[in-house]
């Protein structure tokens, strides 16, 4: 077998596990309301795991793409994404999410929330370990945990 072939074997055997070797590192998001208990509002939080390249690519780059077409894009994704959903009365205290069970899988995880303008992107949250979303009365604030 000639180098040269030897070669190329090898980078067809190793390139797939070189394209992508980072996945989510999140172990708990925690969603918090900062807002005047007596408001009547609820807001809803989605938090968006990717397993799939094609639809990272082709995600939403605002909360009104998102929401306007979060139905046909679960969809069209299957089982390449899984949404969590949570809707927040205004003055609840906390609340954390169940992650799922593939959930360290993910290539990307996004957060969107309905309180947020219209022209907000959606904040890439896959690098943090405990996440933590704060609404208050401009929108949210995602950070990490302490």
């Amino acid at each position: 077998m000639s180098a040269f072939r030897f070669t190329k074997i090898l980078s067809i055997l190793f390139t797939p596990a070189l394209i992508n070797l980072s996945s989510a590192e999140i172990n708990s998001i925690h969603i918090e309301s900062q807002l005047d208990p007596n408001a009547i509002i609820i807001t809803q939080v989605d938090i968006i795991f990717v397993y799939a390249q094609e639809f990272i690519d082709s995600f939403p780059a605002t909360k009104t793409i998102w929401y306007s077409n979060q139905r046909q894009f679960i969809a069209a994704a299957g089982d390449r994404v899984d949404v969590r959903s949570v809707f927040i009365p205004q003055g609840f205290n906390s609340e954390t999410i169940s992650l799922p069970e593939r959930g360290a899988q993910a290539l990307k995880v996004f957060i969107f929330a309905e309180h947020d303008a219209s022209t907000t992107a959606p904040v890439d949250v896959t690098d943090f370990n405990d996440v933590l979303v704060a609404i208050d009365e401009f929108g949210i604030v995602v950070t990490q945990r302490d």
